[in-house]
């Protein structure tokens, strides 16, 4: 074993140090600003190490990661593409980085000119009247825009409209952010090919509908092709179309949510624009609405006033505050970059690219893995698993095999509608040589499948970690350093 292959414990001896902090914090004392009663009785059991060995072992760590940077990503629905490192520059600059959000205004104009910005960049490319910034992430996005939804019935007194429909294919934060909204989730049945089933629809429409909420592609990355029957049935029941964003990639180029008939959206910026995402990082939600339902978004909004300068309102018709302030501002800095990056014409080329890339990996391997649902995807496609189940090799076990090749999985056992799903989405953002290296790597273990499925079932065996007993961590976790070096005694 390595030195930094041990567990930073091992490492420690007694009086080292790897830090060196100030007497006092310029001048100040800042055990003094603590209450007593807060302050530690006793140091905190920590290893004792020198800074090479803390430098050396969180390097070592951040090695052994896997990450969009390192390789290969085809995580599905979740549009792992690549993040320019020109979206960290800008985001770290000193003039954005170092404002307060209590500032006048009248002293942030930069800031509040992006944040202006963006909101009519992504208005533009959704077809909404206008968005709010503010929401942390897609799932508090989700819930944003349902309580804008709830907000509009309630405001025209139409208190009965509590339920909200979701397709049995919906991504699993649909019907927990309805709960969450205080909304009754009624289920809607979807066809093979993953699409609502409209006439299973039909008698769900009733008074008591608020809305129904669904993405499009679908969740097994096919479109709606009924959408504006869809938009039709449910406003005439007096509903309203959510739009949940997770899957907008396919479309920038070609076709917009308020277009299809939707009256609220949210857009995930960590996938569709490159953001940063995954291990509980930074994340933001931007929702969009119609007109007539733009008064309800949250406050502060941010206005462009007839001088040119911008300013920060408060509106009493809002729904309120979901946030502190502007949202995750340095993730919305990041998107704003990318779209400028890519400009007008070039985001047109994205849903293109990611459908051409999905369609290419599809058929270069449905003869040895099990293609459900026929014809052309958009930016994601399902397989059921292996072509050939004869020799008991799972779509878990490929996901591990994968590992050795350097190939993150893709998403595993989602969507519900088969026992095997393994969902791929390339994106737009990789090449032809890595599709064409994934593939050939693909094919490789359905022959080891066939050929050596122990050797499948035993993977990963060339990560740093080797089939770990994955039910026995999730049994006997060991959550403390005290557990993890009383274990290792």
């Amino acid at each position: 074993m390595k030195k930094y292959d041990k567990l930073i414990f091992e490492l420690s001896r007694p009086g080292r140090t790897g830090y060196q902090l100030p007497a006092d914090n310029y001048g100040v004392d800042a055990l003094s600003e603590i209450p007593a009663d807060l302050l530690r009785k006793n140091a905190p059991e920590l290893p004792e190490v020198n800074e090479m060995d803390v430098v050396r072992h969180y390097t070592n760590l951040s090695n052994k990661n896997f990450g969009v940077d390192t390789g290969f990503y085809p995580l599905g629905s979740c549009t792992m593409k690549y993040n320019p490192k020109i979206n960290e520059e800008i985001a770290a600059m000193p003039e954005f980085a170092s404002l307060h959000p209590l500032q006048p205004a009248e002293t942030a104009q930069g800031a509040l000119e992006l944040y202006y910005n963006l909101q009519q960049a992504l208005a533009s490319i959704s077809g909404l009247a206008e968005f709010t910034l503010n929401p942390y992430a897609g799932a508090h996005g989700e819930l944003t825009g349902l309580m804008v939804m709830r907000q509009y019935h309630i405001s025209r007194g139409d208190t009965k409209r509590t339920k909200v429909i979701v397709p049995d294919t919906a991504h699993g934060t649909n019907p927990a952010s309805a709960m969450v909204a205080g909304l009754e989730v009624v289920e809607v049945k979807s066809k093979p090919n993953g699409s609502i089933d409209v006439e299973d629809l039909r008698p769900l429409l009733d008074d008591s509908v608020a809305g129904i909420m669904m993405t499009n592609p679908n969740t097994v990355g096919m479109f709606e092709t009924e959408i504006l029957e869809i938009a039709d049935l449910v406003h005439k029941a007096g509903g309203l179309l959510y739009y949940d964003g997770a899957n907008l990639n396919p479309l920038l180029g070609k076709v917009r949510p308020g277009d299809m008939g939707f009256d609220i959206m949210h857009i995930n910026l960590h996938k569709t624009f490159s953001t940063p995402h995954g291990g509980g990082g930074p994340g933001a939600g931007p929702v969009g609405v119609a007109a007539h339902l733009v008064d309800l978004l949250p406050n502060p909004r941010v206005r462009k006033g007839d001088d040119g300068r911008f300013h920060v309102d408060t509106d009493d018709r809002s729904l309120g505050n979901v946030s502190t302030f502007f949202g995750n501002f340095g993730v919305l800095m990041k998107a704003y970059a990318y779209i400028l990056s890519l400009g007008r014409d070039n985001i047109r080329n994205v849903g293109p690219m990611a459908t051409l890339n999905a369609n290419y990996i599809k058929e270069s391997l449905k003869d040895l893995y099990k293609l459900p649902i026929e014809g052309v995807c958009k930016h994601e496609f399902v397989f059921d698993g292996l072509a050939d189940k004869s020799t008991g090799v799972t779509t878990l076990n490929v996901a591990k095999r994968l590992l050795d090749f350097g190939f993150h999985a893709p998403t595993i056992y989602f969507p519900l509608l088969f026992h095997e799903s393994m969902m791929i989405e390339p994106t737009e953002t990789e090449s032809l040589e890595t599709l064409d290296e994934f593939i050939d790597v693909m094919r490789r273990v359905a022959r080891e499948a066939a050929e050596d499925p122990d050797m499948v079932k035993a993977a990963p065996v060339t990560t740093e970690i080797s089939h770990p007993d994955e039910t026995g961590a999730a049994k006997n976790p060991v959550l403390s350093y005290r557990q993890l070096k009383a274990n290792a005694k």
